[in-house]
């Protein structure tokens, strides 16, 4: 059925001039110098521009069978849930919905203008036929279910209108085996979900997908003069959502002036925190990832799994929990944007007990786990270790018959380890973290042996996309880390824990990371000896720092091991790059920090800012965002590091309002390639030492000068109020220039598909199948 899109005004977006404002930053003409631009139409998911709200996702490009528009439709929770789950992209796969054509009069031309202005989260331009315009607006209301394309036709296009097309709900994982002739990648006797059907109620269209397993999907839309209107709701039971999807639309469409409530959530959300560096390019990457964050989750809205809102055909449509949340939520904290993390909190939260069940039998009274992939229930279960003693030789990254991946929630833990040290949240620490760390702990306990060296040692686990070996440096390191922020967890808790004495014995016992000439190994007897994507075995380097440039010869060894494992290419891709930028930055080497996050950016990078091996994943242009804050301010051992890490190239930046462990919100500007001012907010009242480039600090509190004490590695430490400021000048006295964007070097909105973009060359991400 067709519905007319009619000639409804839509005002034009209103050019905007930056302009320095000494009072505070302009947002609106700050962010329009990073906004993504098309002047030509985008052809696929990887160069569409795309909105989003938590939950709801859309993408808008030009359809390649068609040639009409075609808006994807995409809710992040609309999973298969199978039970008993035996595959997980399979039985609890993420599931297509479906999108609409823009069925045009005329042939859809390759020019357009299109804008996706990052301040309001809303695409305006138009598009061209060779009969004529359309200009579209197009915006997921941040606050309500709705997803909203308003249109206006000129010339010969007065007639266009929307095209439903409902997609079968059929794992995207087994589709790609089919589309691209992979049919390992396929599970033999699948059985697809039922049909979705069409129908109408009053005003508002419908389409409704049932599941095998109960519930379904309901898409809703209805069309006005000149405005579409959709909403999805997804309901694991019952009617498949059909009475909150109608709900939602008729609800959006009688309110009142809608978008200005969607402009003010955008509008709060960016000043949280402020960065800005002379590299344009890679300042507008960064904007565009913290505008991608807030489109795929909210505080109250789903998890970020691979895909986020937006479901292409992939062969990964789950959550993966050897890296992929882990990255993907890192950029959250220190962006002073850690209540964006709660959907990642509440997740492990509300599903402690499928972590428990995970684990066999005999280790669920005191033990929790998860596998490699899984949907937003977290049933997963996971073999436990064998004694086998003997590393063996990667065969592939197949999971079938593989050692089990230990460490992959006690890693997911350590984000929340970092939204607990940023955030101080007594009750988060008291409720979630510390009894699930306690219990993935246990876990390891549970197979700990003495060894001949009298040390404790880990049996064979496997590290992430390489192999299987005993004292896998993986494990070893989350470990090491999980015991000694249990030791601090239960003294800020006033915990007397029972268990307080094995953690301290295994940091002491422990056996340390296996090594050679060439860094840090795999594991014991297995050498990184091939081309490796992963940085499985540099945890304790990053994001622990439990090895870091304060300890004696640490620096020689992490650089040795990052120099060998980015000496063989062959198998690296975009997350390397990010990683290998984190690990520079982690030891102070900003320039190969930025040579290496530029890698991503040569090779990797989609149009749009997106990424894939072999089908989309969002992680790693959100560890490229978190690489940049790296570069800025790092805090870690007790510790605030502003400015730790600038490459030489930024002899101008500042940033306000990051956030620091402790409790702390920290400011700071170079100008010439000198720092000209630090300051400190406590939000929390902890003491604070900090490490700075300033070479005979001042240090003022409330406007009242303070001494500094000098302690271990050049921390210079002061204890602050909760509520109270502390400020870091040069004695010499120089001005101090205001948080400020700094000059542009290199063109604004490279992002998009426009003139100033220069297309990257994507390397062949394709590897075999991690599970």
């Amino acid at each position: 059925m067709l519905a007319t899109a009619a000639a409804t005004p839509i005002a034009p977006l209103a050019a905007r001039t930056f302009t320095r404002r000494a009072d505070g930053i302009d947002w609106a003409g700050f962010l329009a110098r990073h906004d993504m631009i098309w002047d030509r139409i985008p052809q696929a998911w990887d160069e569409a521009p795309f909105l989003g709200n938590g939950m709801l996702g859309a993408m808008l490009y030009r359809d390649a069978d068609s040639g009409a528009i075609r808006v994807d439709i995409g809710r992040s929770d609309f999973q298969d849930h199978r039970k008993p789950m035996k595959h997980a992209n399979f039985d609890n796969a993420r599931l297509p919905i479906g999108h609409f054509l823009l069925r045009t009069r005329g042939r859809v031309t390759n020019d357009c203008t299109l804008r996706l202005n990052l301040h309001d989260a809303v695409l305006t331009g138009e598009v061209t036929t060779d009969r004529g315009r359309i200009g579209i607006r197009a915006y997921v209301h941040a606050e309500d279910m709705a997803i909203v394309v308003e249109t206006r036709a000129t010339g010969g296009e007065a007639g266009a209108s929307w095209q439903w097309v409902g997609e079968p709900a059929i794992s995207p994982r087994q589709t790609y085996s089919i589309v691209r002739n992979e049919p390992t990648r396929g599970l033999p006797g699948y059985r697809p979900n039922p049909e979705g059907q069409r129908s109408r109620d009053g005003r508002e269209e419908l389409w409704i997908q049932p599941l095998l397993a109960g519930g379904g999907a309901t898409t809703a839309w209805r069309t006005e003069p000149g405005r579409l209107v959709a909403s999805v709701a997804f309901r694991r039971d019952g009617d498949a959502g059909r009475a909150e999807a109608l709900q939602a639309v008729r609800r959006f469409t009688a309110s009142p002036r809608p978008f200005v409530r969607h402009q003010a959530w955008w509008h709060a959300y960016y000043p949280a925190s402020f960065i800005s560096i002379p590299d344009t390019r890679v300042e507008s990457f960064y904007w565009i990832q913290m505008y991608k964050l807030a489109s795929a989750t909210r505080a109250d809205r789903a998890l970020i799994d691979n895909q986020g809102p937006w479901l292409q055909l992939t062969p990964w449509p789950s959550t993966w929990w050897n890296l992929n949340v882990q990255l993907t939520y890192w950029p959250t904290v220190a962006s002073n944007r850690a209540e964006l993390s709660q959907s990642l909190i509440r997740t492990l939260h509300d599903h402690r007990d499928a972590l428990i069940a995970n684990v066999a039998p005999p280790f669920r009274s005191d033990s929790a786990t998860i596998n490699r992939t899984s949907a937003d229930d977290l049933d997963s279960p996971e073999n436990p270790p064998s004694q086998r003693t003997g590393a063996t030789e990667m065969t592939g990254m197949a999971s079938v018959g593989r050692a089990p991946e230990v460490g992959d929630l006690p890693w997911a833990l350590h984000n929340v380890w970092m939204v607990w040290r940023h955030t101080q949240d007594l009750t988060m620490l008291r409720e979630t973290l510390f009894p699930l760390l306690r219990r993935t702990t246990n876990y390891y306990r549970h197979f700990l042996s003495r060894g001949a060296d009298g040390k404790l040692h880990l049996p064979v686990t496997y590290s992430p996309e390489y192999a299987a070996a005993p004292d896998a440096n993986y494990d070893l390191a989350l470990l090491r880390w999980s015991c000694t922020a249990l030791i601090e967890a239960a003294g800020r808790l006033g915990i007397d824990d029972p268990l307080l004495p094995e953690w301290k014995r295994i940091l002491a016992e422990l056996v340390d990371y296996p090594r050679d000439r060439t860094g840090y190994m795999i594991g014991a007897g297995l050498p990184l000896k091939s081309s490796h994507r992963h940085f499985s075995h540099l945890l304790m380097v990053y994001p622990l720092y439990l090895v870091n440039r304060e300890q004696p010869g640490a620096v020689e060894v992490i650089q040795r091991t990052l120099d060998h494992w980015q000496s063989m290419p062959e198998a690296l891709r975009g997350y390397s790059s990010t990683g290998a930028s984190q690990v520079s930055a982690a030891i102070g080497n900003g320039d190969a920090a930025l040579r290496y996050l530029k890698g991503l950016f040569d090779d990797y990078l989609r149009p749009n800012t997106l990424y894939k091996e072999s089908g989309p994943v969002i992680e790693t242009p959100l560890s490229g965002a978190q690489a940049v804050m790296d570069m800025l301010l790092q805090s870690w051992g007790g510790a605030v590091r502003p400015f730790p890490a600038v490459p030489t190239a930024w002899r101008d930046c500042a940033f306000s309002d990051l956030s620091a462990e402790g409790g702390f919100l920290v400011s700071g500007v170079r100008a010439g390639g000198a720092t000209r001012w630090i300051k400190v907010v406590s939000k929390a009242g902890e003491p604070l030492a900090i490490v700075t480039d300033i070479a005979d600090p001042v240090a003022t509190v409330e406007g009242r000068p303070v001494r500094l004490v000098p302690g271990r590695n050049g921390h210079l430490k002061a204890d602050l109020a909760k509520g109270q400021t502390l400020l870091l000048r040069p004695r010499s006295g120089r001005e101090m220039p205001p948080v400020a964007p700094v000059a542009m070097a290199g063109p604004q909105n490279s992002f998009g598909v426009n003139v100033r973009n220069v297309q990257p060359v994507q390397k062949d991400p394709s590897l075999p199948p991690t599970a």
